[in-house]
């Protein structure tokens, strides 16, 4: 008896051209294609469909002789009524056959499904939006930490995984099941799994006003290459900048609550630094501060007093830190003012780049 290679296996004199065509087809998967959208917020764009009980984002099955990039224009054309060229992707995702609630009857053989980049939209672009009679049934932009309560949790995870990759930007990324093979810390720490920091509060780049009680001093604290270290919380993936609440051996200084507070949770120090401004809200009588400064020293992870907790550190742009937060309108004036800092200071600006986890001080590139 004639032994059959396997489906990977080039054409032999053994086999026919139509049986080794039988036998790849056998071994075929499903494609499908989706895009991820984000408002300037942050928030995720998901539709909630007539054949299904959970959100989606926007996509669907890559047609025949159809590329995975081009289905996902159509469907954009389809679902949203939008017309844009979807050219830059953010994961490739293997769905097992188990790896799906899909019914027997439907024989659901596995998928390859692309997840692309459809850009952040601003308020124009998100009114233009025209949906189809029937399918769609609405769209909403959606907090990230709320993607497991509304989509199915393969759907969930692969959106997670994508908007972690595009925040990280270090090309696309190879899913199983929805989980990086290769998971990034953004990955194993979970980020974006719970609620941003949410805070719109106006920002003033003047003193804070005497009658107002500063409850919080928080830092960039800027790397020789224009990054800002980040601070990730180990068990909520939460993100915060260096800094905290006043105590009182901090004698009513802010820069000494920022020195104790950065060297509690992060073991670092910084230069002299430069004040930034506050933020402020208008129903109580509280001031927010905002300073940046060079990040001078970095010594082993500490665990964090107030909480016993060892925060992961990384390096990130001063965008991609934002991206962590949902501080609205508001933090565009902040950014701005982080930028003049970070030039009078004589700091470059860091092109966007990976995310660099710091478990120690050996590089002496950071200061």
């Amino acid at each position: 008896m004639t032994a059959t290679p396997s489906p990977d296996a080039p054409p032999s004199t053994l086999m026919t051209d139509e049986e080794y065509g039988a036998l790849r087809a056998s071994a075929a998967l499903w494609a499908g294609t989706s895009v991820l959208i984000t408002d300037q917020r942050g928030r995720v764009l998901i539709q909630r469909v007539d054949y299904r009980t959970t959100c989606l984002l926007p996509g669907g099955a890559v047609d025949k002789s159809e590329s995975p990039a081009q289905g996902a224009a159509r469907e954009l054309r389809e679902e949203l009524g939008v017309t844009m060229t979807v050219d830059r992707g953010l994961a490739v995702d293997r769905v097992s056959a188990d790896g799906s609630n899909a019914p027997a009857d439907m024989r659901f053989p596995g998928e390859i499904l692309h997840v692309y980049d459809g850009g952040t939209w601003d308020d124009e672009q998100i009114a233009s939006i025209r949906l189809p009679e029937g399918e769609v049934e609405s769209i909403e932009f959606v907090e990230p930490a709320l993607l497991p309560d509304l989509m199915s949790p393969g759907d969930a995870r692969r959106a997670l995984s994508a908007l972690r990759a595009r925040i990280n930007a270090a090309g696309p990324v190879l899913l199983e099941n929805g989980l990086p093979i290769a998971p990034t810390v953004l990955d194993r720490a979970g980020a974006l799994r719970t609620a941003r920091a949410r805070h719109h509060l106006p920002f003033h780049a003047g003193p804070a006003p005497e009658q107002l009680s500063v409850v919080q001093a928080w830092g960039w604290l800027l790397a020789s290459d224009g990054r800002v270290l980040l601070l990730l919380e180990p068990d909520t993936g939460a993100a915060l900048l260096p800094g905290g609440t006043p105590e009182p051996q901090d004698r009513d200084n802010p820069l000494a609550t920022l020195r104790r507070e950065t060297h509690e949770e992060a073991e670092a120090e910084f230069g002299d630094p430069q004040f930034l401004g506050h933020l402020c809200d208008p129903d109580k009588p509280y001031a927010r501060l905002r300073y940046a400064a060079p990040l001078t020293r970095l010594g082993p992870p500490p665990v964090d007093p107030a909480t016993g907790r060892t925060h992961i550190r990384v390096l990130a742009t001063p965008e991609q830190a934002l991206e962590f937060f949902d501080w609205g309108p508001p933090a565009a004036n902040q950014l701005a003012a982080v930028h003049r800092a970070r030039a009078q200071l004589g700091i470059p600006r860091a092109a966007r780049q990976p995310l660099t986890e710091l478990p120690d001080a050996t590089d002496p590139t950071i200061f």
